[in-house]
């Protein structure tokens, strides 16, 4: 179907207060989405490598650039939507991904990129 060179990377956007403050059957709502996207990837000739959620930004710790490498907690931007988490797929085309990634939950911002191939 595809080479190692068709990889993309799924990334969800969210305001991640929208999930902590969810009810259980908001909630259920949302990982149905999940469980169709994932159902039904072949459908797209889609296969999904790997994927997760991340846990809020106030867990996060930020490195930002410089000599000396200055650490902080939590977010390193004030935004209305955080990466909330992440599907790698690999697909032999992007317009495949995307057509697929429709049946993620409408809420989310989706962002379809593809992986860099880096010769070492």
């Amino acid at each position: 179907m595809t080479d190692d060179r068709d990889r993309w990377m799924v990334l969800l956007y969210e305001d991640e207060n929208l999930w902590a403050n969810a009810t259980p059957e908001q909630q259920e709502v949302y990982l149905v989405r999940h469980r169709d996207y994932e159902q039904n990837a072949a459908e797209h000739d889609v296969v999904i490598l790997s994927s997760d959620a991340l846990r809020p930004t106030a867990t996060a710790t930020t490195l930002r650039p410089g000599e000396d490498r200055l650490t902080t907690d939590g977010p390193f931007a004030e935004t209305t939507e955080q990466l909330g988490g992440f599907y790698l797929v690999k697909a032999a085309s992007q317009d495949a991904v995307v057509d697929h990634a429709r049946r993620l939950p409408p809420s989310y911002t989706i962002e379809v990129r593809p992986v860099a191939i880096l010769d070492f």
